[in-house]
């Protein structure tokens, strides 16, 4: 019966039960030979392969200051409650779930709910767009216009009317190229989130979705809306956040001839194995869909109907039209299938015996992209992260040199760690709360938690 079961597999369910109470030289050479295998292996099954955290260089002991730092940041009413997974050379090494994700039903938190990721799309918006240019589809200095013709001339914003939201504009120098878009140095910004209130204004009322909505509207239609409003500044004099990503989902659209959800589906979510993760929720995931939460007047935490602005909508994703695809924050997921994103950039490119990208294009995505525009010298901006430079690893508490990052509106976060197989990721629903420590500790825990390089 067991005959056709792989010598590795048979070894390794022997050594999860013993080897961390009895480690051998023979268990570091099963999982120095054995853990690609046994990461595809159970990806084809959609579960993550687990293991004690001393099998892979790490501290139980040390790995559960987490739980007490979630559990204090909860007990001080800084977030109601969270999950968090950490995962080490692809295998799970600490994955729970604390608090409360329902302040009506009283609902405690489970590892398997699903996220409003937000701006975490942005780095699969950015996957999708090289894989693309992997295929030669476009040059990365390529004019936007090139393939969207309504972005084909572009104005600065000079003065603006406070009273009627009218403004004046000057010609742009330059031309805004799909660089710009993935580095956020396009001069295109946010509506509601926009620290520039100008800009919010005039977004608003040109209509530009800002995050997801729940209305008849496509991604074209708000990228064609979006491609007539004035720039913040020249494209690539400096870095604003922006929606970028939301005009190369459309691109992604123009150049593959599908929808972006499905081309997302068919190229990155099915050979990753991200059986979670989507614009529109299918009915039966709608049970693990976790609530934004937010403080009442009183302090206490209830479900977060909406902002003043109208922007958000408490029943994307589930509700509405469903024809919306934002690249730049529409997806929602689940830790596990984040993390599978993330370990495909970790191993080269591949997860799950499928290539998603080039080893060669992961290092042009983590390299300097913004020259001093981000990060003050700790951190930099390349095609798709955040990325830990000597200076920031100097810090402390941030991850290793080249550690990636980035995080979503509603509280969550991730980073990953090349040089020690690290991926930490920090799931939680909140808006319009103070700021609260936990997305630092994490990296600060699961750091010192490293006995073995």
């Amino acid at each position: 019966m067991m005959k056709n079961v792989p010598k590795y597999l048979v070894v390794l369910c022997f050594l999860s039960v013993f080897g961390a109470f009895f480690p051998t030289e023979l268990d570091a050479q099963i999982r120095e030979r054995g853990a690609a295998q046994v990461t595809d292996w159970e990806a084809e099954t959609h579960v993550w392969p687990t293991t004690l955290p001393e099998s892979v260089g790490m501290s139980s002991t040390r790995l559960a200051y987490l739980d007490s730092m979630l559990l204090k940041a909860i007990e001080q009413e800084q977030i109601p409650g969270a999950v968090a997974l950490i995962v080490r050379n692809g295998y799970i090494v600490y994955e729970k779930a604390f608090g409360t994700a329902n302040p009506t039903t009283r609902e405690a938190y489970q590892t398997d709910q699903i996220f409003r990721i937000a701006s975490q799309t942005k780095a699969i918006t950015a996957t999708a767009v090289m894989m693309l240019w992997e295929q030669g589809r476009f040059l990365l200095d390529d004019p936007i216009s090139k393939y969207v013709p309504e972005f084909g001339a572009h104005t600065v914003l000079v003065d603006f009317n406070e009273a009627d939201s009218s403004y004046t504009t000057r010609p742009a120098e330059g031309a805004i190229t799909i660089r710009h878009l993935l580095t956020h140095t396009s001069g295109l910004g946010y509506g509601i989130i926009d620290g520039d209130h100008r800009m919010r204004k005039i977004y608003q009322k040109a209509g530009v979705v800002d995050l997801y909505s729940t209305e008849d509207v496509s991604i074209a239609e708000s990228v064609q809306r979006l491609a007539g409003l004035p720039l913040h500044h020249d494209p690539g004099a400096r870095f604003t956040y922006s929606e970028g990503l939301d005009v190369l989902g459309y691109l992604v659209e123009v150049l593959s001839g599908q929808t972006f959800d499905q081309f997302l589906k068919e190229h990155l979510f099915d050979p990753l194995g991200m059986m979670d993760t989507q614009f529109y929720l299918r009915p039966e995931q709608y049970r693990r869909l976790v609530p934004v939460q937010t403080k009442d007047s009183d302090g206490e935490w209830v479900i977060y109907e909406g902002h003043p602005d109208g922007y958000y909508d408490a029943a994307y994703p589930i509700q509405g039209a469903k024809r919306f695809f934002s690249g730049g924050a529409g997806l929602s997921s689940t830790a596990q299938d984040y993390a599978r994103f993330l370990q495909m950039y970790l191993n080269g490119g591949v997860f799950n015996e499928h290539r998603i990208l080039s080893p060669t294009t992961i290092d042009l995505i983590m390299s300097n992209q913004t020259g001093d525009f981000f990060g003050g010298g700790k951190e930099y901006y390349g095609l798709a992260f955040g990325v830990v430079t000597d200076q920031g690893f100097a810090v402390g508490g941030r991850g290793s040199i080249g550690t990636f990052d980035w995080g979503g509106y509603f509280n969550t976060q991730y980073y990953a760690d090349p040089e020690l197989g690290i991926i930490g990721i920090l799931m939680k629903q909140t808006q319009r709360t103070p700021s609260e420590p936990t997305r630092d500790f994490i990296k600060q825990i699961v750091g010192a938690s490293v006995e073995e390089k």
